[in-house]
């Protein structure tokens, strides 16, 4: 598809600032060195680590990341204050997000100020930000509900006093793509212009587009689409529209996407949306009958990105709307060999088991199988006891004794809570007979009340194989630990 973008698109990533601003989220300056070393090898343009005048420990990371020699720009938010733009320098940032609020309703309410003394606050800390020898990005807040030609010419007064980028931020979300096409084109030929959306009605990658399409050369984004309220616009979701929608390279490294959304997830203890488009759980998950046979026969039926392209894997589900060739696929992919009968039986089960409003994991499959066929399997594992201890003056605690291939084992370890010390021990006990790690712990309550049953399934690896497996108790920590027991008996298991 041809359309008109500028050459060299970039990106300014705020998952550090804007990002952080949501509601729960605090990242230490580890963290956020950590991110910002994996944005820079994405390869987003600009990484905005933060407000230096936030905090001791905001200076801290800001200044870490900037003298990091990471390949991205570092860029900080300040306002229209020289003590703000005196921390940027202080901290070695290149550049400055300086916002400053161009509508009268930020301006008199929030402000309590004219549109004359926003104008000269905002054109005296441009040249004093020059002066400082940062590169500017000036930004209009809240400039979807400006008066246009009041942006326009505090735009233009900025340019002339040095500022080298603008940016117009769709504050509230209140932006649509026909806005776009009357706001933009003007800004866009001042300077380079940047377009900053919130997604508070569900338009912040459509206006992206948009603006992109309409001349703005640069998108400011967060990972997973963190923010304020409703979020921003989502990293992974403007690059991989523009590459498979719109056939333009972004430069940006693709296989890299799912790595770094798991990690900003991790550390801001932000889960996704199982739906999520890219990087959500189902993104490239299957279970439907149709869909799955299509899939396993050519991917590109019931898939517009190759999951490998974003550095995913695609699932085959199993459960009630499974059909023959999803089944047939997970039985292979686990060696198992059933003939055309025994596929058969071995579908009713897993149907049934759907029908039951059960999640079909792996190792509920490998005990049907199991089952059908007739294998025997051995546990490798047998618990003896298990206790875990938690309060509030004390550290949670788990201890547990298993015999592991006829050996007796005890071990304790300690944890976040009893369930992560749970985790723990076990792992621990198994150690010497095979490095099993914990990639997905996931608990639904299957009804209401302090005492409802409760599902937790995990997702545990050993050696580049993975497995998930279900326990079901009304104790949470009971269910975890017989999630982790099936699992990973299944991994070690010797089947005679």
């Amino acid at each position: 598809m041809n359309v008109l973008f500028v050459k060299n698109l970039r990106f300014l990533d705020t998952t550090l600032r804007d990002g952080e601003q949501t509601p729960g989220v605090s990242l230490n300056p580890d963290q956020k060195l950590e991110i910002a070393s994996r944005l820079s090898d994405i390869g987003v343009d600009v990484i905005e680590a933060g407000s230096a005048a936030a905090s001791d420990g905001e200076r801290e990371a800001i200044q870490r990341i900037a003298e990091a020699g990471l390949s991205a720009e570092i860029c900080t938010f300040v306002r229209a204050l020289h003590g703000d733009i005196d921390y940027a320098a202080e901290c070695n940032a290149d550049s400055i997000h300086l916002v400053v609020p161009v509508s009268d309703l930020h301006i008199a309410k929030k402000m309590r100020k004219t549109r004359d003394e926003v104008v000269a606050m905002a054109m005296d800390a441009v040249e004093y930000a020059k002066n400082r020898g940062l590169i500017v990005e000036l930004s209009g807040e809240d400039a979807s509900r400006a008066d246009q030609v009041f942006l326009r010419s505090i735009f233009s007064a900025g340019v002339e006093h040095g500022a080298d980028r603008l940016c117009f931020c769709d504050t509230v979300g209140l932006l649509t793509p026909e806005k776009v096409a009357e706001f933009i084109p003007p800004l866009a030929k001042i300077a380079p212009l940047s377009i900053h959306c919130h997604d508070d009605l569900g338009f912040a990658v459509t206006n992206t587009m948009a603006a992109l399409k309409a001349g703005a050369s640069c998108a400011h984004v967060t990972v997973n689409g963190l923010g304020e309220r409703a979020g921003n616009t989502p990293l992974e979701e403007v690059v991989m529209a523009l590459e498979v929608l719109y056939g333009y390279h972004t430069r940006i490294r693709k296989e890299l996407i799912y790595p770094l959304s798991s990690l900003v997830s991790r550390h801001t203890g932000v889960p996704l949306a199982v739906n999520k488009a890219i990087v959500g759980e189902m993104a490239f998950t299957h279970e439907s009958g149709i869909h799955a046979h299509g899939v396993i026969r050519e991917p590109s039926t019931y898939e517009s990105v190759k999951p490998e392209q974003v550095g995913r894997k695609r699932r085959i589900v199993l459960g009630k709307h499974s059909g023959t060739a999803s089944v047939e696929a997970a039985l292979h992919e686990m060696n198992y060999k059933a003939d055309e009968k025994q596929v058969k039986e071995i579908v009713k089960r897993v149907k049934q088991l759907g029908d039951a409003g059960k999640r079909v994991t792996d190792a509920d499959l490998m005990a049907v199988a199991d089952a059908v066929l007739a294998i025997e399997c051995k546990p490798v594992i047998r618990m003896r006891q298990f206790t875990a201890t938690s309060g509030s003056h004390m550290i949670p605690t788990a201890s547990v004794t298993l015999v592991v291939n006829g050996v007796e084992m005890t071990g304790a370890a300690t944890g976040d809570g009893p369930v992560d010390a749970a985790m723990e021990v076990l792992r621990k006990c198994v150690g010497d007979v095979a490095d099993i790690r914990l990639e997905e712990y996931h608990v639904d309550a299957i009804q209401g009340g302090t005492d409802a049953l409760v599902e937790v399934t995990v997702r545990l690896s050993k050696d580049g194989k993975i497995i998930t497996s279900r326990g079901a108790r009304t104790d949470i920590i009971m269910a975890s630990v017989e999630a982790m027991i099936a699992g990973m008996n299944r991994l070690l298991r010797d089947r005679t």
